[in-house]
């Protein structure tokens, strides 16, 4: 008897025997009470009258907590001192605790909507004084005082109890007053948790909880986590503020025993894994698992601040269940992990990436063997929600997909043994990659667009998050490893057409600069052979990104050379019509000519010579912006010359291609192409490209005292007039330097004749091409390429003047008397000197013959040239012309020029024949009357007619002067040397 008096006793709940009518309460706490009266008076016979028998002082004190009543005044009690009542009663006699506690939830209910009128009264200020009511902190704080020290002294007894009354109040209080106006909602968690832990009774219940949950931490706390759990099952979200705090006072032992006290109850409402992983919605799953919902919430809340507590305990948990002894919780704990990630996305990506890296051969065969025993259909519904949960994980996707890949792929042979997986581990891989390509086609092509109902199309997490490391993927789709590269190019196909258009641009991308084979790069015709369907500007969106990546730097030198031959090996693989892939290609990539263009002048001669295969495929629009042409064409022009002067082939093949392409977009353009090019030709700098003088060095012969270039001209114009006087006494010949002497003659370097030859020959080919007729219309056949145009030829002698000869105009086209060379003999000897540095001029000259009457634009620089050669043999004292032989050369090449185009009739063009039979002052005479011949029959255009019949200009001699008169020097030398020239002299006859 005496242990029931006493407080550290451990006694039972009392019995359930009928209560009488319960004492009529103040009206706050009628209106407010959480639990009917009648629970407050549960107290078993015999304890009641052992103390009406034993106390005549506690008999009053329970009758006065029964009736509510004042035994000796017989007044009503208050709510403090009913309250005090009941403590009493509580410390006097502690079996009477059910009662006392049913009793002090109206106190506690009291003490809350009191707070919150005040706080309704005062407009939501926390510190006011309260209006109404009855002050109850002091009572509060005594109810908390017994409590405690109840606790301490014997929490085995009365740490359960306590717990789950004061956890179950405070679920109670949460939802009843959640609609009250100035309580936030639910899901403002710290403005709900500052609410609640600024009211003294709700603050008093969390400190009773805590006490109990710390004295039962190191023994059981699975009745107080239990309570926690059944509390949060029934008043969750009004809950979840009490969930916080406890959690982040106990972070690890509420992990702990809320994931364990979870398994519990997963395991005692099932009979077998499968079946508790088959629940379609959260909802169905929380009333088969009543406690798993709350398991989530409380960790969904917690996984803010200890997600890697979280993480630890989960993979705790798993690799625990894989033990050699399984009893029912071991072989649940998979199927529940499963579930709580089912339910939970934050914890799906809490512990994603860590559970994969802990999946080693070992744990997979483990694992193998966990579930050897399941039927076929259950294993069928594991795989099944093993996909689900990959298509819905956020974090750590890509890493994921590689483990899948890794262990799904063959062994290979020289695989060690201990790290080998078993087969059917490889086979569940495979079925789950499979079974992953094929959920995520339903995801992607049914999820359809924005609705009015929905803001925006379902997201797939496992593609939101791949969407960073589709450069990885595409570099494994280009290894070509049996499986990998199909499973991969079908997830990029996926991600592109779920990611419309960045990552399907973006893919390509990849694709066309990655690739190093044909093999390779047709991934990326398959690519976009199956998104082009769904997606209309994938490839100028690709080339945009491309440019784009150039233009930023973001692309090394070897890649931007892999990506201009990869497109260009698909224009020209692809081109078979207007929906092909190279045909789109081609138009998208001459909407950035001027971008790649700008590669042509790139240091790195892979990357100019790669950009010129790629612009030389492309098609060439009409219409572009005149500064974008020009820049195109003078890029392309020096890109020419520079793989001309290193000698490669594929790069002139390329250059002279590009050329030929532009030359065809307008006439303008074709007239700048020759420009440039006769231009660049004769430029000192590639000279000695085509056999020339090389430009001397800075540094040479011309060198003043301190080593730098000295300038006479630049003397001379600083101290006088910077007038040009040609032929004058002002004239300046540079031939020394004071005290330096004579200038040396420079040497250059030399190629070898066969090279030369090669060089022209690939030089005026090209030049052809460009001056062919019709080049400005469609495409040219090859016999009208062979055919000059004349206004071409016009552009290239026009150049050939003004290169050589920039002061004299075009229109000194009249052939003047032969007592004018003694005024132009600076100019002529300037010509001469042109001529002899540069061979190619005389090549040029015969193009230009070619494109009749194109050759009398040239008129200055055959007087010159020709004035040159005739003072030569007028005073060479040699016996023969061998001895000089760059003059016969030149004598007989200019004769023949001029007889090409038609400004020498035939009888005296084929002179130039007998040149080398001759003595000097023979050749003079001869010039001599070619140049009376020109004089009197000036070159002029007005001279020509043009022929429809053969698209050709040609010139009637006939109405010229008789060209007898100039043959009379011709004849006398050969009747001198008829016994050398006799046979050739019909070929002289007029």
């Amino acid at each position: 008897m005496s242990a029931l008096c006493d407080p550290a006793g451990v006694v039972g709940p009392p019995g359930s025997a009928p209560s009488p009518k319960p004492a009529a309460a103040s009206p706050s706490l009628r209106k407010h009470t959480l639990v009917p009266m009648h629970g407050l008076y549960q107290l078993k016979t015999d304890v009641v009258s052992f103390c009406f028998n034993s106390s005549q002082e506690l008999a009053q004190e329970i009758k006065a907590f029964l009736s509510g009543v004042d035994p000796v005044h017989g007044n009503k009690l208050t709510i403090k001192e009913h309250a005090r009542c009941a403590i009493l009663l509580l410390r006097s006699l502690p079996p009477a605790r059910s009662a006392v506690l049913d009793h002090l939830r109206g106190v506690f209910d009291e003490y809350v909507c009191t707070y919150l009128l005040d706080l309704e009264n005062s407009e939501g200020r926390l510190s006011c004084v309260r209006s109404q009511g009855p002050n109850l902190d002091d009572v509060v704080q005594e109810i908390q005082a017994v409590l405690s020290e109840f606790i301490r002294m014997n929490p085995k007894a009365w740490a359960a109890l306590v717990s789950a009354w004061s956890i179950d109040l405070m679920g109670q209080l949460s939802s009843k007053y959640a609609g009250r106006h100035g309580v936030p909602h639910a899901s403002s968690l710290n403005e709900l948790l500052q609410l609640w832990m600024s009211c003294k009774a709700t603050r008093t219940l969390m400190e009773i909880y805590t006490q109990c949950l710390s004295s039962m931490i190191s023994t059981c706390p699975d009745a107080c986590v239990d309570a926690l759990l059944d509390t949060s099952v029934q008043h969750s979200p009004h809950f979840d503020w009490v969930v916080a705090h406890i959690g982040s006072s106990f972070p690890n032992t509420i992990i702990n025993r809320v994931l364990s006290c979870g398994l519990k109850d997963f395991c005692m409402h099932g009979t077998a894994s499968a079946d508790l992983l088959l629940f379609p919605s959260t909802t169905t799953a929380d009333k088969r698992v009543p406690k798993i919902a709350s398991v989530v919430g409380i960790l969904g809340h917690l996984a803010s601040r200890h997600s890697e507590s979280i993480k630890q305990e989960l993979l705790r948990m798993f690799h625990g269940s894989l033990g050699p002894a399984r009893d029912q919780q071991q072989k649940a704990t998979v199927p529940f992990l499963l579930q709580l990630a089912v339910m939970s996305p934050t914890l799906l990506g809490t512990i994603s990436a860590e559970l994969v890296n802990s999946l080693k051969p070992g744990v997979l065969n483990q694992l193998h063997q966990h579930f050897a025993s399941l039927p076929r259909e259950d294993l069928e519904n594991m795989v099944s929600i093993v996909v689900h949960l990959i298509c819905q994980t956020s974090g750590g996707a890509y890493h994921t997909l590689q483990f899948l890949i890794n262990t799904a792929m063959p062994a290979s042979v020289i695989t060690t043994p201990g790290l080998a997986v078993h087969d059917s581990v490889r086979e569940a891989c495979d079925r789950i990659i499979q079974l992953l390509l094929l959920n995520l086609q339903k995801l992607v092509y049914n999820r359809g667009s924005a609705s009015l109902a929905e803001t925006s199309p379902r997201t797939v997490p496992f593609l939101d998050e791949l969407k960073g490391h589709v450069q990885e993927l595409c570099v494994e789709t280009l290894r070509l490893e049996r499986k990998r590269f199909l499973w991969q190019h079908q997830l990029l196909i996926l991600l592109s057409v779920y990611c419309t258009p960045s990552c399907g641009s973006e893919a390509l991308f990849y694709l066309l600069t990655l690739a190093k084979s044909q093999d390779e790069l047709s991934l990326a015709t398959q690519l976009y052979a199956v998104l082009s369907s769904c997606m209309s500007d994938l490839l100028p969106s690709t080339v945009k990104k491309c440019v784009c990546q150039i233009h930023a730097g973001s692309l090394s030198e070897q890649h931007t050379t892999q990506l201009f031959q990869n497109m260009a090996l698909i224009m020209q693989w692809e081109d078979e019509g207007p929906a092909s892939m190279g045909h789109q290609l081609g138009q998208a990539v001459s909407s950035h000519l001027y971008d790649f263009g700008q590669l042509l002048l790139h240091h790195n001669p892979e990357v100019a010579r790669a950009a010129s295969l790629l612009l030389s495929v492309c098609p060439m629009p009409k219409a572009m912006q005149p500064a974008h042409l020009l820049f195109l064409i003078r890029s392309a022009v020096h890109h020419f010359f520079l793989v001309l002067r290193h000698k490669c082939p594929t790069g002139i093949s390329f250059g002279s291609r590009l050329l030929f392409c532009l030359s065809g977009t307008s006439p303008t353009a074709g007239k700048a192409i020759l420009q440039y090019l006769v231009e660049g030709a004769l430029h000192p700098g590639n000279a000695e490209i085509f056999g020339g003088v090389a430009e001397p060095p800075a540094a040479g012969n011309s060198a003043g005292l301190d080593g730098a270039r000295v300038s006479l001209l630049d003397v001379n114009r600083h101290f006088m007039t910077a007038m040009n006087f040609s032929g004058s006494i002002w004239s300046v010949f540079h031939v020394g330097v004071i005290g330096k002497g004579l200038k040396l003659p420079h040497t250059p370097y030399q190629r070898e004749p066969e090279e030369i030859a090669h060089n022209v020959q690939t030089f005026l080919n090209l030049l052809l091409r460009c001056c062919g007729l019709g080049r400005y219309g469609s495409e040219p056949s090859q016999r009208t390429i062979a055919a000059v145009s004349p206004e071409a030829a016009k552009t290239v002698a026009v150049v050939l003047v003004e290169t050589v000869c920039p002061d004299v105009t075009n229109s000194e086209l009249a052939w003047p008397p032969e007592e004018h060379t003694r005024n132009t003999v600076e100019r002529d000897i300037q010509i001469g000197r042109c001529f002899r540095d540069n061979p190619l001029l005389f090549h040029l000259l015969n193009l230009v013959a070619a494109g009749r009457p194109a050759l009398c634009y040239c008129s200055v620089l055959l007087r010159g040239l020709l004035a040159t050669l005739m003072a030569h043999w007028e005073g060479s004292r040699e016996n023969d012309t061998v001895s000089s032989p760059w003059h016969l050369q030149a004598s007989c090449s200019l004769v023949a020029c001029l007889g090409e185009g038609h400004l020498l009739p035939s009888v005296l063009s084929n002179m130039h024949e007998i040149f080398d039979q001759l003595t000097p002052f023979e050749v003079h005479l001869l010039l001599l009357s070619v140049w009376d011949y020109m004089r009197d029959n000036s070159p002029l255009p007005q001279k020509f007619t043009f022929d429809a019949r053969t698209g050709l200009f040609f010139r009637d001699f006939s109405r010229d002067i008789d060209v007898g008169k100039y043959l009379c020097v011709l004849h006398n030398v050969l009747h001198k040397n008829i016994d050398r020239l006799g046979l050739l002299s019909v070929r002289f006859q007029n």
